[in-house]
């Protein structure tokens, strides 16, 4: 193997130990500040969209997964949809998020989504545009923080109902030939799902809503 494709090996590998946070006591941290909340959010989003896309390719590919990886065209294409799909996650999780701190906050939705804008804002920035990302990224970008200025947080009910956008992203915009993602695209989608309901239940255990708002700065 390469070092180019032990380096990518390497990347995913890095998200995924910050994803699981030393072992499961450093999962189960209460978020209670609005540093935590961001962080939750873009370490999650980042497992899901990766943990989806790289999984649904080495499904496909067999054992021909490492070997994508020796064509420069494919790693680009690749690339552009893991920024999609990360992206599209970071929507969907914190819509969630939103409308969990509208619900069980004193301060009430117009603080929980200002909270979330905020929160999310400072993770775009951040990522700024990656040299990888491609050239719908910005108008994906876009499109997450007109989706939060638009969401109803009172009207957001407390399940999967947020998760729309990264089981279309995984669709969309994976590496596929279409007549395969055509077979496949129920599956896909239940894949998204599924890989979400983990990171529900630990946000419900952890948010200490009161807390988040009651710490921010006022709207």
């Amino acid at each position: 193997m390469n070092r180019s494709i032990l380096i990518r090996l390497r990347q995913r590998l890095s998200v995924l130990a910050e994803y699981l946070g030393a072992g499961t006591a450093g999962r189960k941290r209460t978020i209670a500040d609005v540093a935590a909340l961001r962080h939750f959010l873009d370490t999650r989003a980042s497992h899901v969209a990766q943990t989806t896309l790289y999984g649904y390719l080495r499904t496909r590919a067999g054992t021909r997964y490492p070997v994508l990886f020796e064509n420069d065209a494919f790693v680009v294409s690749i690339n552009h949809a893991k920024w999609q799909m990360w992206l599209a996650c970071l929507s969907d999780l914190s819509v969630f998020a939103g409308g969990l701190l509208a619900h069980r906050a004193r301060a009430g939705h117009v603080a929980a989504g200002a909270v979330v804008r905020c929160a999310v804002e400072a993770i775009l920035e951040r990522a700024g545009i990656p040299d990888d990302s491609g050239p719908l990224f910005v108008q994906g970008a876009e499109a997450v923080r007109d989706r939060l200025r638009r969401c109803d947080w009172h009207a957001l009910a407390n399940g999967e109902g947020a998760f729309t956008a990264s089981p279309e992203a995984l669709v969309r915009h994976a590496p596929i030939i279409p007549e395969l993602m055509a077979l496949d695209e129920e599956i896909v989608r239940n894949s998204v799902r599924f890989r979400w309901q983990e990171v529900r239940r630990e946000l419900r255990a952890t948010l200490d809503a009161n807390a988040v708002l009651g710490g921010a700065a006022p709207p």
